[in-house]
């Protein structure tokens, strides 16, 4: 069994906490067990698990991992204290606000013979799945992918950084991408901002990733991705999945500690996270020149 404690107790602290308690039965995520959360706050016991502090929690011989739930600029240095003491690290994305600490993460989790996970769940959604499914074979020509939400909170970092969800299902899509532009508009006052990045395939396709947020916008995420054969304008609607999305990541986390996951596997997911990351750093070095 591997002893967990989960870092931050906002949205996605709570729902690993409840997954931790409720595994999916008969799979790797069984092995998994919670022994305390880690908060700022003061607070009283969570799902019936109880507050540690950091101290006792890279200390503890019965605990192993760390689910690290907090705001983005404090991922880099939570993932690095428990690498250190010699836990393994699931970290929600961005892993780190820049592509030369990330290098360094997981260079100190290889040296020490732990895992470092990074958490994609919006790669585990029907919706995008069925999208994969329907690119899949085509030809692109170009493609725009603009993603509208509400203002960003403070501490989510620069939004090709707070944003690289968006970016993570180009590269799944169309594989490495080049940047040869980037702009960011800003009206601070009123909350909003709106960054654009033009990109360049590997065949020297364009596509253009838009984030736009301010206060009122909807949350949602709007593709024109034209193909030889066809355009598509619309993401698929597909049925809900039966197995929660970030109980799919927990259990594909387990499968690597377990070792259920091939090194090649491993591999490739650890090029398109670094090069997500470096991608975003060099759009951000664009957009602030």
């Amino acid at each position: 069994m591997f002893g967990a404690v989960v870092v931050g107790i906002g949205t996605a602290g709570w729902v690993r906490i409840k997954d931790l308690l409720a595994p999916l039965p008969g799979s790797p995520a069984e092995r998994l067990t919670v022994k305390g959360f880690i908060s700022r706050r003061s607070l009283d016991p969570q799902q019936g698990v109880g507050q540690i502090s950091v101290e006792d929690a890279v200390s503890r011989e019965d605990i192993h991992v760390a689910f690290i739930c907090t705001e983005n600029v404090s991922h880099e240095d939570s993932i690095r204290t428990f690498l250190q003491a010699g836990k393994h690290v699931s970290v929600e994305y961005p892993m780190t606000l820049n592509f030369k600490a990330a290098v360094e993460l997981y260079d100190l989790a290889q040296k020490k013979g732990l895992i470092l996970h990074e958490e994609h769940i919006e790669l585990l959604t029907e919706d995008y799945k069925q999208l994969k499914r329907e690119v899949e074979g085509k030809t692109l020509q170009e493609g725009t992918l603009h993603f509208t939400g509400g203002a960003l909170k403070p501490g989510f970092g620069f939004q090709a950084f707070s944003g690289i969800a968006r970016l993570t299902w180009l590269v799944d899509l169309f594989g490495e991408l080049s940047v040869t532009a980037a702009t960011m508009e800003e009206d601070s006052g009123n909350s909003y901002s709106k960054m654009t990045a033009k990109l360049l395939t590997s065949e020297n396709r364009p596509l253009t990733w838009i984030e736009e947020r301010g206060p009122g916008l909807p949350r949602a995420k709007n593709i024109s991705f034209r193909f030889d054969s066809c355009t598509m304008t619309q993401i698929p609607a597909a049925p809900r999945g039966t197995v929660g999305l970030f109980m799919q990541d927990l259990i594909h986390f387990s499968a690597k500690l377990a070792g259920q996951v091939s090194p090649e596997e491993l591999k490739r997911e650890k090029i398109r996270i670094l090069h997500c990351l470096e991608v975003a750093e060099r759009i951000k070095l664009l957009c602030q020149n």
